[in-house]
């Protein structure tokens, strides 16, 4: 096929380099390009997502809806394994995942985020309850630090 999209030039992008340029070169005119973290414009550099709230939301979202998947499964080998994990635990294992749930389904509100991170805490004082609640509490407390760390650097 001969037409302009199998060609060696498959997209028309105007902020590419043209054809005397190589990519990202000043041309010679010994300027200087943007500052790390502008554009030329002297705006904010951006992310490069087509729609970067989304993208973080579905980060929070998927982050949330591991940890309660994660929860759910580990009651069983809990059980096996530590054999002192009672009804109250199991309760509050349970509360937890569908806490984590219904918090990645509500990733669209500003409000959201700061439950998640309360929601780390209380996995974190679950720990009291039994060591391998605290050691799951530990490690996802430190994926949601970082999906927050994302976050900011994505949103700004």
């Amino acid at each position: 096929m001969t037409g302009p999209e199998h060609g060696p030039r498959a997209t028309d992008d105007p902020t590419g380099p043209s054809d005397g340029e190589a990519g990202g070169s000043t041309g010679g005119q010994g300027t200087t390009g943007p500052s790390v973290g502008e554009s030329e414009a002297g705006q904010p550099r951006r992310s490069g997502l087509r729609n970067p709230e989304r993208a973080v939301r579905g980060l929070g979202a998927g982050t949330l809806s591991l940890e309660a998947l994660v929860l759910l499964l580990a009651i069983q080998p809990i059980r096996v394994v530590g054999g002192d994990l009672g009804g109250a635990a199991i309760a509050a294992v349970v509360a937890l995942a569908v806490v984590a749930v219904l918090l990645a389904g509500m990733m669209r509100r500003p409000w959201a985020w700061h439950a998640g991170t309360v929601l780390q805490g209380l996995l974190l004082l679950a720990g009291l309850l039994h060591w391998s609640l605290l050691v799951l509490g530990i490690i996802f407390a430190l994926v949601w630090a970082y999906a927050l760390h994302v976050r900011r650097v994505i949103l700004g």
